[in-house]
């Protein structure tokens, strides 16, 4: 049976119409022209969507791509999908040619949406393309394609179309950290669901909170944080479409004033590392630091919170899951560990065979939860293995302390074991992250001589570290901090580590 109330683009956007947020801005752009959008422009501009689907022969249940910046035209297209039945597709912005024609043809998106700096990116894999009708370009009225600014301004509103909640409302496709992205389809109710839990229960979100997200839209984590969790609670986001260096960051901190802050690990890494040169100082009160995408090592967590005063939330997610659903809590922060499960989710760690391991073992991390998604588009075998009944398989390896906190050990084909024994390459990246010329490391096994498998360690440097006796310095580091056997055995001094676009290191690059 289908309801109007079950599509979300009404509790997230409509619900403010006529409400005393309603003149409120939503979104603040921290670059460029400095625009603001409205909680009510977002909900007349969104409610034309529609029209301009009908008009160019889009219908229900086509996909439509996002090929967007963070700027105010992404929740403006991407609610007034929903609000038209259209599924949205954000894709990450920071993909090659090859890539996006993957996905495109995947997905056999009818509609792309793309910003203009991304359009030559793109250009090549339009033109062989069987399955798009249309493009519309944001912010180019001389482009060969259509002006997404001058067709809505052609549009009337048009009603919120019925839907069930479990109907399929967008796509988001996976980071790719082990290989080729998979299209991941979450259904109308996962978005409330993940505000309702995370959003209310760990971040504490409310109206008058600003918010900024270094995380992007196309993330999973980004989604939420700056799309679903201020529009259901009407707080306002700062947007940024270029990227997130540390320069930038700390400006649009100490210029907006964002009362929530929202990054991934390597970020915090940097942002420390950058006010410890001297080159700047945060001047803003936080009022929560949070952190997922990767494991933040503890190091970074104690000298952000000696640096702002506040502490970070890390927690754990994921694109099939939406968002956070392992989490330290506010004012019961521990570094180190990835905390408990988030109110409205269950976990399990299971051994290969599925059993339950006991305090003090390692086992693969099953989650439980109200935003699992519908399946991998396309993929079956795939979504039989992740999804099992009411459980998700996340291929991450914890420990459970007495205590319940988790404890992160690696992705599953990280893991390997030395003389016998399981180590987790993240404990010993975090060993020699705490190492004081050290800004990032990634280890992954390396087989010796003998064929045995031995720590490989992959190390940035600080920009002041002097590298001279540091392979044996670090080596020491880590047999003093973590145990004799755990030491890397070799180790290479990069300028930088391969990651996603989320902040992710992929370590299958490292180990090829």
């Amino acid at each position: 049976m289908s309801s109007t109330k079950a599509n979300a683009a009404l509790y997230f956007v409509d619900r403010h119409l006529n409400s005393k947020i309603a003149d409120k801005p939503a979104y603040v752009e921290a670059d460029g022209r400095q625009r603001k959008i409205s909680y009510q422009e977002i909900a007349v501009q969104s409610s034309k969507m529609a029209d301009l689907y009908a008009c160019h022969g889009i219908n229900r249940e086509d996909r439509a791509a996002l090929l967007l910046l963070d700027a105010i035209e992404f929740p403006v297209i991407f609610w007034g999908s929903l609000k038209a039945g259209v599924v949205p597709v954000p894709l990450n912005t920071l993909l090659s040619t090859e890539v996006y024609n993957t996905i495109l043809n995947d997905s056999r998106a009818k509609v792309l949406f793309v910003s203009k700096p991304l359009l030559e990116t793109v250009k090549p894999a339009l033109a062989s393309n069987p399955y798009l009708k249309t493009v519309f370009v944001i912010g180019d009225e001389q482009s060969e394609h259509l002006s997404f600014e001058r067709e809505i301004t052609k549009c009337k509103q048009s009603p919120v179309i019925d839907v069930v909640p479990d109907e399929v409302a967008f796509w988001l496709y996976s980071s790719g950290s082990t290989g080729q992205p998979k299209g991941v389809r979450h259904v109308h109710s996962s978005l409330q669901y993940t505000s309702d839990t995370y959003g209310a229960q760990v971040l504490g979100i409310h109206e008058s909170d600003v918010v900024y997200s270094a995380a992007k839209f196309f993330f999973a984590y980004g989604l939420g944080n700056a799309l679903t969790f201020p529009m259901a609670v009407g707080a306002t986001t700062v947007l940024l479409s270029g990227r997130p260096t540390p320069d930038i960051v700390i400006d649009i901190l100490n210029t907006h004033q964002p009362s929530i802050f929202c990054g991934v690990p390597t970020l915090y890494g940097a942002l420390v590392a950058y006010v410890e040169t001297g080159k700047a100082t945060i001047n803003t009160k936080l009022r929560r630091c949070i952190s997922a995408g990767e494991a933040l090592p503890s190091e970074i967590g104690k000298k952000w919170e000696k640096t702002t005063s506040c502490e970070i939330l890390d927690g754990v997610g994921s694109t099939e899951m939406l968002h956070i659903f392992l989490s330290n809590l506010p004012k019961d922060v521990e570094y180190g560990t990835s905390g408990i499960a988030v109110p409205g989710y269950e976990l399990r760690l299971v051994d290969d065979e599925g059993a339950e391991v006991g305090v003090g073992e390692v086992g693969e991390l099953l989650v439980k939860g109200g935003s699992s998604p519908l399946d991998y588009w396309n993929q079956l075998q795939k979504s039989k293995s992740t999804f099992e009944g009411h459980w998700t398989h996340t291929g991450d390896k914890y420990e459970r302390r007495e205590d319940g906190r988790l404890i992160y050990c690696g992705r599953t084909d990280d893991m390997f074991k030395v003389s016998g024994i399981w180590v987790s390459p993240f404990e010993v990246e975090q060993s020699l992250i705490s190492h004081p010329s050290v800004l990032e490391a990634a280890v992954v096994a390396q087989r010796d001589e003998d064929g045995l498998e031995k720590p490989r360690a992959f190390i940035v440097l600080k920009d002041n570290a002097n590298g001279e006796g540091m392979e044996q310095s670090l080596k020491d580091h880590v047999k003093e901090q973590i145990g004799k056997w755990k030491y890397p055995r070799s180790i290479a001094f990069v300028s930088e580590l391969p990651k996603t676009a989320t902040g992710k290191i992929q370590r299958f690059k490292l180990r090829d």
